[in-house]
């Protein structure tokens, strides 16, 4: 522990003593401009804000690293070694944060009576670079105290990984969120009141069943009918197309595979106006309907009809990553032993191969269900009056008269759902092991698909499949016509509009309109997605392969981000980061943090679900060689999780690029996102340059697929991953 202890004691002062403990005000630490001002008010260290100008406040860290080193050369005993440091470390972390929260810029927001004295009247500004740093090493002095106290088995990397993905969650996903839902007790005029919370959160207006009468029901009840549906239908789908990829020859799987991941790379809008533009009243598909069978033009696409199958669309390649990887993860030995035993292939699908598919159905069922739930730009376009969560507490906060307490309670509503979904999950999965990669070779081959399984699969993912495949032929077709729907002659003009390059005697010119957006879009989805990754795949090593106090809470608080819609997360994000102790806003660094903890759950679901069939026994065999936690889950664990990387990588960046609804509110003149341009364009009316720019980003997510998946590369389980012909 000393050691460990020592060097992030180190790690701390060089924060505390050399950097700028506050954010600099033209937000560039790295030109390290700010090295030849660093004794002025703004660029100048925590220490001498503390001795030089007055800022006695900021003193709790010094304090606590000097305790921590007395600690460390004062007690012989390790036990009580760990305890004092690990309590320093703690009295340090919530000191500098509670002085950071109520000291903002125009002084002490909280007890000014007793605070407004000496420098505190003038306030601060958010923590920086320094401030960072410093909190970062008490944060990690106190994981390894608590490591050497026992706890965590002792193990250091593992209580320092809890303590840093907590940490993370904390800030980035419950502090934003408590801003917003707070305003669920709060009156019109600002008042706490709780007594009015109980009768606006099981008000009729939003868990109503007149749907069972013939009326309409509430925004809940029709958010968990169509979630339900959502879940079981991308499931299933899902899983069609991960049996035909792995027990099939289908000789066409590369197209497959792209026509089942495709619908991920698009903004949802896109969808939605693609299916009205198909099956709107005066839709292709309408009026062909209308001419060949007579059948009435209706506007069934507007409400659930419509909702659900743009979300089957968008929807059905998340439940297809995650299985992909859990159905090429069942042991081919096991299956050749029930087959042994005289069992057919039914037999053996139905009793082996399923059940021990069971995690990643169940997280497959899990993340449709939340992605329906929290979906905001399908039942906007295509809602009509069927009315759900998301899009009520839109308009609550962006309507003519605005309701931030109406808004906060229907998020409530909808983190309720999501935690009797997450609940109903853990009990429908148990407490069974699924384990199937274990340490020993394994060389057999996929039992093959009996006769009516395969059919079932081919009927359901092929149709499908060609389905997708028309509705993004119109999309591209929209690109290249003048007007869409009106004036359908082939042009180019969308294209040199948006992204126009000019030959100039200075060099290339990017003239298009798009290209900035595009640049930075690209620049923040390529730091967002690896940072998803990680946290997203730590979380779920922790969850999986760790015991400790409150690990379902814990697991539940990493689907928070996910289960509220982007729109109440913009908001959040605004609340809770425009003013110190961390001031974002405005910056392209807000937009990185919202991608990677809106995204996060996905690496953690799939994370899991890959992990449950990794025998412990892998980790053990490391550890019994001499390797410790961290290089057991590099060298053992993450080579083996190909799949889940893939999607976690795939969905981040995917999202960062097509994401709307999270950051319309964060978006600056100097760091505009692809969907942000996009949907201004919509709104003037430039159909053609926004179809134009989706079109291009759906070819550059291709390719930016493609290299993630051979950066990758496949995971090698045994030493063929054919399937045997079936006989």
């Amino acid at each position: 522990m000393r050691r460990t202890v020592s060097l992030w004691l180190l790690v701390g002062l060089v924060g505390y003593c050399l950097l700028p403990w506050y954010m600099l005000e033209d937000g560039n630490f790295w030109n390290f401009r700010w090295i030849a001002t660093l004794n002025t008010g703004e660029t100048a260290p925590a220490l001498l804000q503390t001795f030089l100008l007055g800022k006695s406040w900021l003193a709790a860290p010094f304090l606590a690293f000097a305790a921590i080193g007395v600690g460390l050369l004062g007690l012989k005993s390790p036990i009580k070694q760990a305890r004092f440091v690990a309590i320093a470390a703690l009295a340090g972390l919530l000191l500098t944060a509670l002085q950071g929260l109520i000291i903002v810029r125009h002084g002490p927001r909280f007890f000014a009576d007793f605070l407004t004295f000496g420098q505190m009247a003038e306030g601060q500004v958010g923590f920086g670079a320094g401030a960072m740093v410093t909190l970062l090493a008490l944060l990690f002095i106190l994981t390894t105290g608590i490591a050497a106290m026992g706890k965590g088995r002792g193990d250091a990397f593992v209580v320092g990984l809890i303590g840093l993905i907590i940490a993370l969650v904390s800030v980035f996903v419950f502090y934003p969120v408590f801003h917003i839902l707070v305003q669920a007790f709060l009156t019109r005029d600002g008042a706490l009141d709780l007594g009015a919370f109980l009768p606006r959160f099981f008000s009729s207006d939003i868990w109503g069943l007149g749907c069972l009468v013939g009326d309409s029901c509430g925004p809940a009840i029709n958010s968990v009918i169509l979630a339900t549906m959502t879940g079981a239908g991308t499931t299933l789908l899902g899983l069609s197309f991960a049996l035909i990829f792995t027990r099939t020859q289908f000789k066409a799987k590369p197209l497959l595979r792209v026509l089942t991941v495709i619908p991920i790379i698009t903004p949802p809008f896109v969808i939605g106006l693609a299916l009205i533009l198909l099956f709107g009243r005066t839709g292709a598909a309408t009026a062909l309907f209308a001419d060949l069978f007579d059948i009435p033009k209706t506007r069934w696409i507007y409400g659930f009809g419509g909702i659900y199958l743009a979300q089957m669309l968008s929807f059905t390649p998340i439940a297809f990553l995650v299985l992909i990887g859990v159905v090429e993860g069942v042991s081919p030995s096991m299956e050749e032993a029930s087959q042994t035993l005289d069992a057919n292939r039914w037999q053996t699908f139905r009793y082996v191969s399923l059940p021990l598919m069971r995690p990643g159905l169940a997280n497959a069922f899990l993340l449709g269900f939340i992605e329906s739930l929290a979906d905001f730009g399908n039942p906007l376009v295509l809602g009509g009056n069927f009315s759900v969560l998301s899009t009520d507490i839109y308009f609550a906060i962006i309507g003519a008269v605005a309701d931030p307490g109406k808004a906060a309670v229907l998020a409530i509503a909808l983190l309720t759902l999501t935690l009797g979904a997450f609940l109903i999950q853990r009990r429908w999965v148990g407490t069974k092991s699924y384990a199937t990669v274990t340490g020993k070779a394994d060389s057999g081959q996929h039992a093959a698909l009996n006769p009516l399984l395969k059919t079932v699969c081919y009927a359901t993912a092929l149709p499908w499949a060609a389905f997708t495949a028309v509705v993004y032929s119109m999309i591209v077709f929209g690109s290249f016509v003048k007007l869409w729907g009106y004036n359908n002659s082939f042009t180019l003009d969308h294209y040199i509009r948006a992204f126009g390059i000019k030959w100039t005697d200075h060099g290339i010119r990017w003239s298009g309109v798009a290209w900035d957006s595009y640049f930075t879009t690209l620049q923040i989805a390529s730091l967002a997605a690896p940072l998803t990754a990680i946290v997203g795949l730590a979380t779920a090593y922790l969850l999986v392969r760790q015991n400790f106090t409150g690990k379902s809470w814990f697991e539940f608080s990493t689907m928070l981000s996910f289960a509220i819609p982007g729109t109440v997360i913009g908001v959040s994000y605004i609340m809770a980061f425009n003013f110190p102790p961390i001031e974002l806003t405005g910056t392209g660094v807000i937009l990185i943090i919202v991608f990677v903890f809106r995204n996060m759950p996905v690496g953690v679901r799939g994370g899991i679900a890959a992990m449950s069939q990794l025998d412990k026994s892998l980790d053990e065999a490391s550890i019994t060689c001499g390797a410790n936690s961290f290089t057991t889950a590099r060298r053992v664990i993450m080579p083996l999780l190909g799949p889940a990387i893939v999607a976690a990588l795939t969905y981040s960046f995917v999202r960062a690029i097509t994401s709307v609804s999270a950051v319309i509110f964060l978006v600056s003149a100097r760091h505009n996102m692809a969907t942000s341009f996009i949907v201004g364009r919509v709104e003037n009316g430039e159909f053609g340059i926004a179809i134009a720019y989706s079109a291009v980003l759906i070819v550059t997510m291709l390719f930016a697929i493609t290299v993630m998946q051979l950066i990758v590369g496949q995971r090698k389980l045994r030493r063929t991953n054919r399937v045997a012909d079936a006989t």
